[in-house]
């Protein structure tokens, strides 16, 4: 009779682990799908290899409203559905080929770049729309040096930061706005299913 009353605890609480495992694997699934929606919203940029899309809003809105390590995982498990092969990429493309093109800096910019926008989050930053406006421009110059450096090592640093970044800030700038006031909403969803 005891050995059951013992184990009651043991069972419930191997119960909840099991079901927040789950439903964080939900939410990295979904943000990972997020990300690869937003990769096919994408405008080519004259004289640049680089597409404008709408990637970095979500990887950044992804990492700000899951949390560093959540955000680090759903923008990991999407570079994998690429590397992979699946069209997950901007303009549906796929396969490890696109780490190493003109925007193989970015991409691999995405995990970190999240957990920064996360971990700015976790400690409070998205409490506000200035705030979070913040911690995500943190987490944009992440973007920004993945994809600058390995333009960079392409085409030269001048180079580079005239293809690679001045064409993208403006609108940047606007999805972080976006994102940030996205955010409190975002926050108050995960943290009730979670």
């Amino acid at each position: 009779m005891q050995t059951s009353t013992a184990t009651i605890p043991s069972i419930v609480a191997g119960r909840v682990i099991r079901d927040r495992a789950a439903l964080n694997a939900l939410f990295v699934i979904a943000a990972s799908g997020l990300i690869a929606i937003a990769a096919q919203i994408a405008i080519n940029v004259p004289l640049s290899p680089v597409p404008l899309t709408l990637q970095p809003l979500a990887v950044l809105f992804v990492g700000a409203a899951l949390g560093a390590r959540r955000g680090a995982a759903a923008a990991a498990l999407y570079l994998f559905e690429g590397i992979i092969g699946l069209p997950v990429f901007a303009q549906a493309h796929g396969g490890a080929f696109w780490l190493v093109g003109a925007t193989g800096g970015y991409l691999m910019s995405y995990p970190l770049a999240a957990w920064v926008a996360g971990w700015f989050s976790e400690r409070g930053w998205g409490s506000t729309t200035v705030r979070a406006i913040a911690g995500m421009l943190a987490a944009l110059a992440v973007v920004y040096a993945g994809g600058w450096s390995w333009l960079a090592i392409l085409a030269g640093p001048r180079a580079a930061f005239t293809m690679g970044i001045v064409p993208f800030v403006v609108a940047d700038v606007v999805k972080i706005a976006i994102a940030s006031a996205m955010l409190p909403y975002a926050q108050r969803i995960t943290a009730r299913l979670s």
